[in-house]
C-alpha cells in the first residue's frame, strides 16, 4: 500500500492524513513531513480541541536549536495505509507535522521540485 502527497511551492513535502476523534469526528489535515521529528503527528491546539482528543501526558521536546519546550500529548486515530492507527498527537502552535514514528516501517520518496511526488510505501515485514 502507498500514500502520496506533493511538494509545495515552499519545497515542503506535504501529505494529507485523516485524523479521527473519539466520537468519530474526522478532519483531513495537510501535514509537512519532518524527518527531524521523532513523534507521530503534531496538530494545533484548536484542532485538538475541535476533535476532542483525550489528554495523555505532558512532555518536554528538544527542539532543533537545542532549546527545550513543554508540550501536551493527546490520543488520536489516523487513517494510515488504509488502516486506522492509534497514535500520540503532540500539540504545537505550528502547521501540522508528520514525524518518523508514524512513518516507521515505510519507505519515503520525495521528488524535490514544486509539485513533485511525495510517496510513503509500507515495507514488507519479515
Amino acid at each position: 500500500m502507498m500514500m502520496t502527497g506533493e511538494v509545495s511551492a515552499l519545497h515542503e513535502a506535504v501529505l494529507r492524513v485523516v485524523v479521527r476523534g473519539p466520537e468519530g469526528e474526522e478532519r483531513e489535515v495537510a501535514a509537512v513531513v519532518d524527518t527531524g521529528f521523532d513523534g507521530s503527528l503534531t496538530l494545533p491546539p484548536d484542532l485538538v480541541a475541535e476533535l476532542g482528543l483525550p489528554f495523555l501526558v505532558r512532555g518536554m521536546a528538544l527542539l532543533g536549536d537545542g532549546s527545550r519546550s513543554p508540550f501536551d500529548a493527546h490520543e488520536g486515530m489516523v487513517l494510515w495505509n488504509g488502516q486506522s492507527r492509534r497514535i500520540s498527537v503532540e500539540v504545537a502552535d505550528t502547521e501540522p507535522l508528520l514525524g518518523m514514528s508514524l512513518m516507521r516501517g515505510s519507505e519515503l520518496t520525495i521528488e524535490i521540485v514544486e509539485g513533485g511526488l511525495v510517496s510513503i510505501r509500507e515495507l514488507l515485514q519479515s
